[in-house]
């Protein structure tokens, strides 16, 4: 007996990860600045590099708070005695 397992689909703006973001992000610029586009796909690509750069920026900082965390480096992080007994 055979198990078909569903793959979700991916939402159509949806980034799998930064570093597919940041390349997307980089052939949107290199279109724009060869200045080929219509108007309205320049458009479209700048708003999408937008959404790209709005994406990047908040997975930056999910992990730089996640290491802040992990190296006890946040702001509000407080000492706690170690009880070595």
């Amino acid at each position: 007996m055979t198990t078909k397992v569903k793959k979700k689909t991916p939402r159509k703006n949806a980034i799998p990860d930064l570093e597919s973001a940041l390349k997307e992000l980089e052939t949107l610029v290199k279109r724009m600045e060869e200045g080929e586009s219509s108007l309205e796909d320049s458009l479209k690509d700048f708003e999408r590099g937008i959404e790209l750069t709005r994406q990047c920026q908040q997975a930056l900082k999910t992990a730089e708070q996640k290491v802040q965390q992990l190296t006890g480096d946040a702001e509000d992080a407080q000492l706690i005695e170690f009880d070595h007994d």
